[in-house]
């Protein structure tokens, strides 16, 4: 097979187009093609008015051998890699020793399907519920704020990536071509099988929720285990080797390999692992607030005449800021035809996400727009910075009333520093409710400087970004964990053998598919050292 990249197109070509591009990329008659398949799809929307789309083509033809060597020195054609995933090792018959993992977002639920299919059955814990139930008590908070800490947006079968935009592209280097195995893995359990080739790939929420109980089936027919409302209250640790887990209910699992793959808001356990003296630092993360604006505003800006192209979709984007202070400001988890979400775990505290559905079809689009915080912001122990998020959440609790709605301001007051007393044009999505008032007190003054020294930045590249009525809601602080679980090259913890920090709450992933890719990693390193352990 060969690999042909770069292959462009317009947005309304026909579909005999791109064989004939082919034909014409290599020199061959159409004789001598073979098949063809879409490795990936984009666009380029630089000029609205001429979107392009943008192929790279898996293609197989007749005398490839004397292609390849006519073609040698010739950018964007080349032999096709190997993507196929190879599995590095294979429990014996009879293994009896059961490796334990914590967590049920994509890491754990990763690290757990991998080490099933190697013959390993893990037993897969979740402090959460089921994703059903689970969905039901979600829905709990947001329409009768009624909040249950161990079942919500953060916590429970498919870990917080259910409730976001389902987004699947990742910026992460990936040599083996391990999102390949996730993606189809993905599309096995019920994805649409487009996430394979288009650019960026996303599945909302709903289709989520089927997928998450199919890979749980699939876990469970290889004989791995999952239990809900499992929650993990101690790691059995002697001599700096771990022995096994101690759940809320008592019961002690023993085991001596351990994937910790618990998400960004864990925040007892990241309590508990600092007693028992595993190794953590405090790591960076950023804060900021939910923007949103018509849906329809960010499609012409992006895409011009263009706009609602089925092809092209709800339209995206994606913003950064260099500050006068020092700081950078950038739009994050940026959600077309979404949703703004109640995402607290912890009572008395707002947080903010975002959520779209598959067909992201609501009306507006929301973004995070945060401002890159360190350590230095927040000096202390390893878990300050979490100390730091509950602080700014429990003041979005109060500015909002209390009662888990959001506080929120219009764009325009924001700027001129003055409270909101009335919507506009745009209605907040955010449920329960928001409540108008001064976001200048609901974040460190630095924060809301740069914020309002970005936005007008931001206008110059998407116009109308600064709409007085677009709507800022508070607070967005759980970008990524404020800690990072070392590990060694080995994936085993700096200080404690056996026990391997996995995914976005160990520090090593940030999204569904560089979390699900550091799960596959670190199932790898966990099946080699039982085989090496036996």
């Amino acid at each position: 097979m060969l690999r042909l990249t770069e292959i462009k197109l317009p947005l309304g070509h026909h579909e005999n187009e791109l064989p004939a591009a082919i034909l014409k990329r290599l020199t061959i008659n159409k004789e001598e093609l073979i098949s063809f398949t879409v490795f990936r799809r984009g666009y380029d929307a630089r000029k609205p008015s001429a979107i392009s789309l943008i192929y790279t083509l898996d293609v197989e033809v007749k005398n490839e051998t004397a292609l390849l060597k006519k073609f040698k020195d010739t950018p964007h054609i080349a032999p096709s890699p190997d993507i196929s995933y190879h599995f590095v090792a294979h429990a014996p018959d009879n293994f009896s020793e059961r490796p334990v993992v914590i967590g049920t977002g994509p890491c754990g639920l990763f690290a757990g399907l991998l080490l099933a299919q190697m013959g390993f059955r893990p037993i897969i814990l979740e402090r959460g519920k089921a994703v059903r139930e689970r969905t039901k008590d979600t829905f709990g908070l947001w329409r009768k704020s009624k909040l249950d800490p161990e079942s919500n947006v953060q916590f429970g079968e498919g870990g917080a990536g259910t409730f976001s935009d389902g987004k699947l592209h990742s910026q992460i280097k990936d040599p083996k071509h391990y999102g390949r195995k996730v993606l189809t893995e993905f599309v096995k359990a019920g994805a649409p099988p487009e996430i394979m080739y288009v650019s960026k790939p996303h599945i909302g929420t709903f289709k989520l929720v089927g997928m998450v109980e199919e890979m749980r089936a699939t876990i469970e027919s290889l004989g791995g285990e999952i239990r809900f409302s499992s929650r993990v209250d101690d790691i059995l640790i002697d001599n700096h080797q771990v022995k096994g887990v101690k759940l809320a209910t008592g019961e002690v699992i023993n085991a001596s390999h351990v994937v910790l793959a618990i998400g960004h808001s864990a925040r007892d356990t990241f309590e508990m692992l600092h007693k028992r003296g595993v190794y953590l630092e405090a790591k960076p993360f950023s804060i900021g607030f939910r923007i949103e604006h018509p849906q329809s505003l960010i499609d012409r800006s992006r895409f011009g005449v263009n706009a609602g192209n089925p092809l092209l979709g709800a339209a995206d984007y994606k913003l950064v800021h260099h500050c006068s202070n020092g700081r950078s400001v950038y739009s994050f988890c940026m959600c077309p035809g979404g949703t703004v979400v109640a995402a607290t775990s912890e009572a008395g505290r707002v947080v903010t996400n975002g959520m779209s559905q598959y067909s992201r079809n609501e009306r507006n689009a929301n973004s995070g727009i945060v401002v890159g915080i360190s350590p230095a912001d927040y000096p202390g122990d390893a878990l300050a910075g979490i100390a730091f998020q509950r602080h700014w959440e429990s003041r979005a609790y109060e500015l909002g009333g209390g009662n888990y709605n959001a506080p929120a301001q219009l764009v325009g007051d924001f700027l001129a520093g003055r409270p909101s007393t009335a919507l506009g044009t745009v209605i907040p999505s955010y449920t329960p409710g928001v409540t108008l008032t001064d976001l200048s007190t609901a974040l460190p003054d630095y924060v809301v400087a740069a914020i309002r020294e970005a936005l007008p930045a931001f206008e110059k590249q998407i116009k109308g970004y600064v709409m007085n009525d677009a709507v800022l809601t508070g607070v967005e602080t759980r970008t990524s964990t404020p800690v990072r679980i070392k590990r060694k090259e080995d994936y085993q913890s700096m200080n404690t053998v056996g026990l391997y920090p996995a995914g976005e709450g160990a520090g090593y992933a940030g999204g569904i598919l560089s979390a699900a890719v550091d799960g596959i990693e670190v199932a790898e390193a966990v099946a080699l050292s039982l085989l090496k352990s036996h």
